[in-house]
């Protein structure tokens, strides 16, 4: 079984990815910033049979990554999956009254912190020959009908970027690295960010519902598994059509 590190695994779309991960016996390292959600996630885990450590920590912060990578693989001897899925909305307002501090805060989440990530993970898996990293990005990095978010785009459109140039570089070396663009998700962000009339938007969408942090959970899971062994610097979209309207 694998050894699965989530950021950003005390709610929404981590918290159903360390869930999804244990019930398939994998062991799972979930990182977050709230002790009391962070152990009740671990314990869900454990209850589903897997082993689980939670690690309190900012992943913005400078060099926590390579201290989230050591603590995991001294308490599991490795890391096989790492899914970066800490992220940070502004708060909806035109672009130019967004203060310097949340142009930085968006980056230093939704960017800067997977950079320092990914380079901390992929430092083990190089030596492994093997290893998948799944971003999470978002259908905004390429269409946002909604005014104000216009800081998160481009954040995630940079992630999507990073992930292509990553796989270039590390797919040769025997690292998998892939995106995964959720759409129009019911999470505790995207329900903060005042997207209006739930019901009218799932009615715009193909599939007539809103999806959920499992139907991205899924996704994930699937695309680190061996099933998905030929696929390198995909963007898949989990959006229940949302791309295709």
């Amino acid at each position: 079984m694998a050894v699965v590190l989530v950021t950003g695994a005390t709610s929404g779309i981590g918290r159903a990815t360390a869930r999804a991960f244990a019930a398939r016996g994998d062991s799972v390292v979930a990182v977050g910033r709230d002790n009391v959600r962070g152990e009740a996630v671990v314990a869900e885990c454990r209850g589903l049979g897997a082993e689980a450590m939670f690690i309190r920590a900012d992943v913005t912060a400078v060099n926590i990554s390579e201290d989230i990578v050591a603590q995991a693989c001294a308490r599991f001897g490795r890391l096989d999956i790492a899914c970066n899925n800490a992220g940070w909305q502004e708060p909806r307002r035109l672009l130019a009254d967004q203060p310097e501090s949340i142009y930085e805060r968006v980056f230093s989440t939704n960017v800067g912190a997977v950079v320092r990530g990914m380079g901390a993970q992929l430092r083990g898996m190089v030596k492994q020959q093997a290893g998948a990293i799944i971003n999470i990005g978002s259908v905004s990095a390429v269409r946002n009908p909604n005014a104000g978010l216009s800081l998160y785009s481009a954040s995630k459109a940079a992630l999507a970027s990073l992930t292509r140039s990553a796989a270039l570089e590390y797919g040769p070396l025997g690292n998998r690295v892939n995106l995964i663009s959720p759409g129009r998700v019911i999470t505790p962000m995207m329900m903060a960010s005042g997207v209006g009339d739930v019901e009218s938007v799932a009615a715009s969408l193909p599939a007539r519902r809103m999806g959920t942090p499992e139907d991205v959970a899924r996704a994930i899971v699937w695309i680190a598994s061996s099933d998905a062994d030929f696929i390198f610097g995909a963007d898949l979209r989990v959006d229940g059509g949302f791309g295709a309207t």
